[in-house]
This record gives C-alpha cells, sequence and structure tokens, in this order.
C-alpha cells in the first residue's frame, strides 16, 4: 500500500483540475482497500474513494482527509459456456475500457456499446454508466462491496444496486465501497442488437440489426471520437467528465410545458425538443438539445479557461489552466441558463467534491 501526501487530485482525474489531498492512499489488492477504508472510518475522517477520476471534479483547495484510490487488478472467469454465459469477476480498479476490448476479444457480448468509456470498472455500476443503447445494468450480476456501517462485505445482486437512469444504490450513499464486479456476458460473435440510430447509420445496419462484435467497438469509438469522447492528451476537448449533464427524465406533464416553452421561444415551426418513451411512463429529452437551444454553442467561452467542448455541447473542457471553480461556474451558467430559457432543471453527472453547482 503507497501512502503519499499533499498529492495534487488534478493528476488523478481525466478533467485535470482539483487541489491536493491531505493523505492519499493506493490500494492494490481487496484487503488493502477494505483496511484503508476501515481505518479512516474508525479514525472518523473524511474519506474521498477515488477510481479513474473520470466522473469527479475536486474543488481548489483540495481534500482535506483521505483518498483512497483503487488500483486493484483481477479478470476471473468463472464459468463460461453458450448456456449461462460468460460469469466474469472484475477487481473494481480495473480500467473498464480494456475489459470491453478483452470482451470483444473473446467474443462475450454485451457491453461493445460501452467501448471508450473512461475510468474504472467499479465505477461503472454506481454510476449505472450507458450509452448507445446499452446500460451496465444490464449485464451486472452482482456487485461485491464493503458495507461501511456494518463493517462487513456484502455481495449484492442486480436488483439490490436499485438501478435507474445513471443512478443506483451506490450513487444515493457513501456507505458502500465497491470490491469487484460481476457481468454476466453472451457467449457469442454478434452484438447485442444495434438500438442507436447513428450507430447503427455508421455501420450501414438498421435499427435492431446484429453485427460483429469488433465492428460494433470501433463504430462506437469512432463516434465517441468525433464527440470528443475518447481520452487523448493532446486533445483539449477530451480533458473532460464526458456528459456534464444528464438527459431530463421528464413527467409527461412536465415535458408538455417544456413543449410550450420551446414553442414560445423557438416558433409554433421551429424545432421540437427529442422525446423518448420511459419504462417508467416518463419522457426523457436531450441535454445537449435544449443546451444549445438556450444558446451554449460548441466551444461556448472560449478561449477558455473551461469552455464547452468544440465537439459536443454536453462536455465542459478543460482548456489547458482551468481550475474547478472555472469548471463549476462554466457548468452553473450553462444550467442556469437552461432553466431560465426552458424551466429544466439540468443535473450534474460527475460528482463534485466541495464545490457546490
Amino acid at each position: 500500500m503507497l501512502e503519499l501526501h499533499d498529492e495534487p487530485i488534478s493528476e488523478h482525474t481525466t478533467m485535470r483540475v482539483g487541489g491536493p489531498a491531505a493523505r492519499m492512499v493506493v490500494c492494490e489488492t481487496p484487503d488493502e482497500l477494505v483496511d484503508a477504508v476501515r481505518e479512516v472510518d474508525d479514525a472518523q475522517e473524511p474519506l474521498l474513494v477515488l477510481g479513474g477520476g473520470s466522473n469527479l471534479v475536486v474543488a481548489d483547495a483540495g481534500f482535506a482527509g483521505t483518498v483512497v484510490k483503487v488500483a486493484t487488478r483481477g479478470v476471473h472467469v468463472d464459468s463460461q459456456d453458450s448456456c449461462g454465459g460468460a460469469n466474469v469477476t472484475v477487481a473494481a480498479g480495473e480500467d473498464w475500457d480494456a475489459l470491453v476490448a478483452r470482451a470483444v476479444d473473446e467474443g462475450w457480448s454485451g457491453i461493445e456499446a460501452l467501448s471508450g468509456i473512461p475510468g474504472s470498472t467499479g465505477a461503472t455500476p454506481v454510476q449505472n454508466v450507458g450509452a448507445y443503447g446499452q446500460e451496465v445494468s444490464q449485464t451486472v450480476a452482482r456487485v461485491r462491496v464493503w458495507d461501511r456501517v456494518d463493517q462487513q462485505v456484502r455481495t449484492m445482486s442486480s436488483p439490490d444496486c436499485h438501478f435507474t437512469y445513471r443512478h443506483s444504490l451506490f450513487k444515493a450513499s457513501d456507505r458502500y465501497v465497491v470490491i469487484d464486479v460481476m457481468f454476466q456476458l453472451v457467449v457469442q460473435s454478434l452484438s447485442q442488437p444495434v438500438r442507436y440510430t447513428d450507430l447503427a447509420t455508421e455501420l450501414g445496419v438498421e435499427v435492431g440489426q446484429r453485427v460483429p462484435l469488433a465492428e460494433a467497438r470501433e463504430a462506437v469509438l469512432a463516434q465517441r471520437r468525433r464527440r470528443g469522447m475518447v481520452l487523448d492528451a493532446a486533445d483539449h476537448d477530451t480533458w473532460s467528465c464526458g456528459s456534464f449533464f444528464t438527459n431530463p427524465v421528464l413527467s409527461v406533464a412536465d415535458f408538455e410545458v417544456l413543449e410550450q416553452r420551446v414553442t414560445d421561444r423557438l416558433g409554433a415551426e421551429g424545432p421540437r425538443p427529442p422525446r423518448f418513451a420511459d419504462t417508467d411512463g416518463n419522457v426523457k429529452t436531450s441535454a445537449a438539445w435544449l443546451i444549445e437551444r438556450a444558446g451554449f454553442g460548441k466551444g461556448f467561452g472560449m478561449p477558455g479557461p473551461a469552455t464547452l467542448s468544440t465537439k459536443h455541447t454536453l462536455a465542459v473542457t478543460n482548456r489547458g489552466g482551468a481550475t474547478a471553480s472555472d469548471v463549476t461556474a462554466l457548468a452553473r451558467r450553462v444550467r442556469d441558463g437552461v432553466r431560465e430559457a426552458f424551466g429544466v432543471t439540468l443535473v450534474n453527472e460527475p460528482v463534485l467534491v466541495g464545490d457546490a453547482l
């Protein structure tokens, strides 16, 4: 276990902002992870658990307690056959995209549309990460966690995790620390049905068709690169947390109010907000569409230091010298502008530590 002091958190996040951690403990095994968390809790000190840092913005003042960095490794194939699928247990600290790449190579179908998403595997059930018609909750069989309240390791089945859109039991509370995740994947050479129109167009197929896993992965990566969503140190559009806001999920009545606000602002002949059915009878619409129509286009805020991506309006980016305050100030301006224009309050996707949005 490696212990660091006054370690810049900015060096451990994809946004590359955030002040120092008073103490950082790097854990390479599950036992080290549990011991480190228990030690901090026993001392009643502030705790921040850090994975890949792709969904985190820490204040410029830093973190006064202990940051436990999860650097555990290990991918174990528990079982694999054409009937039961591939049951694969993955350590929380494993790189997510490396796991997706391996799944494609091994012929494990179910997470190929989640290619190119940065961060660690342990963070994926916390956020219920999703893209291009897939969510990680569709393949999570169970999550093994350290329960900070009961001081014991617990195994949570998928229903126990209370997955909803970009949310889970783990995001709602800091009670649980993810140790590892078991995925149940389909053993086959083809992708799951392609559900995203732009992705289907990229692949030259109809929505609902399947394609070879490698083709699906490459098409997803191509889509994400065009949006600045694949990490590249030379591209400041990727110095971000990916999508900064989640897509709003509204009741039918609230969506009708939004439509009227759009008509009032853009005219009866103007564009209409996207509408996607929700399994609970609600309506999901596009945060990017609202941001753009509220007057915040690609590259808004240039030359910086913090701006919207020049490729995608959902990403708040660091142009090289931004502080956490710069990032949250821009996000706040966009959020407030959308609310003023359309009456919808956008919800941030990354976790904000120390600076309220």
